[in-house]
């Protein structure tokens, strides 16, 4: 049986793991790098991150059964945060290199950036806007800059699901949650204080 953990890190192959460690760390946190389904049936809350191709990720989480590690756990009511391509991950389909079926856990798409003269990625520090209030955003103000790389973004179906919107050639979903589910399409651990922030107040959201 596994150990009971605090904050699980889930490690399927894709993501900057060492940096999000760290960042918690820095915050009072105590993660650990998992990736066996019982580390995170354990946890008491979990963080998927990653970088990359979403049918890679989403063949990777299949095929080592962390699929269906993660959606038990938030059936039980566990919080859980994607960053970057982990939110996108919670989505129900993406479209990237193909149509790939996700994890389910927010209704809603993935898709990519296409406006013309556009330049994609995304990359650098952007703003979050129209916020409403949640427990993942407290203390952080409207306005915050955070740090994004990607070339897909999130639309969930009901907007009642987008928490914060981005504005890069279009207005885009940069922070969503459904119930005991967030995620944000930027990387809080590369975001300086207003990363560490959000973090800190995840880590203290309890089930």
């Amino acid at each position: 049986m596994a150990d009971n953990l605090e904050t699980v890190i889930i490690d399927y192959g894709m993501g900057n793991l060492r940096s999000v460690e760290k960042a918690l760390e820095a915050v009072g946190g105590r993660p650990a790098i998992r990736q066996d389904p019982d580390a995170i049936r354990a946890a008491e809350r979990l963080i998927l991150p990653g970088v990359g191709a979403f049918g890679d990720a989403m063949n990777n989480l299949r095929q080592s059964g962390l699929d269906e590690a993660i959606c038990g756990a938030v059936r039980e009511g566990k919080p859980l945060l994607g960053l970057c391509l982990g939110l996108q991950l919670l989505f129900t389909q993406s479209e990237e290199f193909g149509s790939h079926a996700g994890l389910n856990l927010i209704p809603g798409r993935v898709l990519k950036f296409n406006e013309p003269g556009l330049r994609v990625p995304h990359v650098g520090w952007n703003q979050i806007e129209g916020a409403r209030p949640n427990p993942l955003l407290m203390s952080i103000p409207e306005g915050s800059y955070f740090y994004f790389v990607h070339s897909f973004y999130v639309e969930p179906e009901d907007c009642e699901d987008v928490l914060c919107w981005t504005s890069y050639g279009r207005r885009f979903c940069s922070i969503a949650c459904r119930k005991n589910v967030w995620g944000a399409q930027f990387h809080p651990e590369k975001s300086q204080d207003v990363g560490k922030r959000l973090l800190r107040n995840f880590l203290s959201i309890q089930q």
